[in-house]
């Protein structure tokens, strides 16, 4: 043998990467995986003792673009109203709760100025409990 082959030994690895692959095929199979869905606390909460109609009288709904002229138009609970209005309508709600849920339905053509006029109102009574859909 001459002195470099001596001197550079090569190592192959496709032996070792075979091994790996092996140890890895074998824990994959023989792992056993916990059943978490037993140690789950899943308590369901106690039915409330309020009606489903009470809670929807309580919930705002406000509506742009949706009355005889849609473009911007603000209702406030079925009702076409100006924002001095809408301001003083969630002025009076805000008294009531803080907590009370406001919907926000804004039609696709509505301006954006509308929508923020709104959210600006919601802001200024402390109501932050917002849902914004698109009608």
């Amino acid at each position: 043998m001459s002195r470099k082959q001596q001197e550079n030994p090569q190592l192959d690895m496709t032996p070792m990467i075979d091994v790996v692959f092996e140890l890895i095929i074998f824990f994959v199979v023989t792992i056993q995986q916990e059943d978490i869905f037993t140690r789950l606390n899943a308590n369901r909460p106690a039915p409330s003792t309020s009606s489903s109609s009470n809670e929807s009288d309580t919930t705002v709904t406000i509506e742009i673009g949706r009355g005889p002229d849609a473009n911007g138009t603000l209702v406030y609970n079925k009702k076409v109203v100006r924002r001095s209005e809408l301001d003083q309508n969630l002025r009076e709600v805000a008294r009531t709760s803080k907590k009370t849920p406001i919907v926000i339905k804004c039609a696709g053509e509505s301006p954006h100025k509308a929508l923020v006029d709104a959210l600006d109102i919601c802001y200024r009574n402390q109501l932050y409990s917002v849902s914004i859909f698109t009608l």
